[in-house]
């Protein structure tokens, strides 16, 4: 799947440091209801799947059926717009390098998801590299929740990517020019990019990039369609 590599939203962080998020770090995606944020994450998702890296994906919303029918439909929708029929290795990368826990009804706890990623190692020898956390309110929390998952990050020694939704009735932003609502919180992310749709049509924005100096024209088009980067 070198070719998705190619066209992978990811890219965007070429743009600066090239260093991506690493290990023990968090990073977010931002983006209106609408506007593509599941498909975008899933990306980022397919991404470290076809560099061999694992996986889990945190669902606060969706089942596990759910959730994989979303990888299903997107890696279809990825298969055409590549021009391949073959997709043998990446439902092999699928069910071998990935993995779903889902905390429905209001049910998920830090040390939960801690108890869950120490049966992974110590039932079936499963040791992410990275999680998809998709559910959290941003607007809800708080410093010690996200130093919680700062310090599973360094613990677990993975990268851990979220999702944030934004509103386009709110555009405040803090000093650092973090948009809401992540900029409550941005000290404790390491990378925040930015789904933003307009005019010319879906632009991904590297908005912070570890401690580097982002640039304005740090973005990268997307296709409306494919959710790929335009190259």
């Amino acid at each position: 799947m070198n070719d998705f590599i190619k066209v992978s939203p990811l890219k965007l962080l070429e743009m600066s440091s090239g260093d991506g998020l690493g290990k023990g770090n968090l990073g977010v995606l931002m983006a209106r209801a609408g506007v593509g944020k599941t498909a975008c994450l899933i990306h980022i998702a397919f991404d470290m799947l076809f560099r061999k890296k694992r996986l889990v994906h945190v669902s606060l919303e969706d089942t596990p059926e759910k959730v994989k029918s979303y990888y299903q439909v997107i890696f279809s929708d990825l298969i055409k717009a590549l021009g391949t029929n073959d997709d043998t290795e990446g439902r092999m990368l699928f069910e071998r390098n990935r993995m779903i826990l889902a905390y429905l009804h209001k049910s998920f706890e830090i040390k939960r998801l801690r108890a869950n990623l120490e049966n992974l190692k110590a039932q079936i020898d499963f040791v992410p590299d990275i999680l998809i956390v998709d559910g959290i309110d941003f607007e809800k929390v708080d410093s010690s929740i996200m130093q919680d998952f700062k310090k599973v990050a360094e613990d677990f020694n993975v990268e851990i990517w979220f999702s944030a939704l934004s509103h386009r009735h709110i555009t405040e932003k803090n000093e650092k020019g973090v948009p809401y609502p992540c900029s409550r919180v941005d000290e404790f992310l390491s990378v925040i990019i930015q789904l933003e749709t307009g005019e010319s049509g879906i632009l991904l924005k590297l908005v912070k990039d570890h401690d580097y100096k982002v640039s304005v024209d740090s973005n990268i088009r997307l296709d409306p369609n494919t959710f790929l980067a335009k190259i």
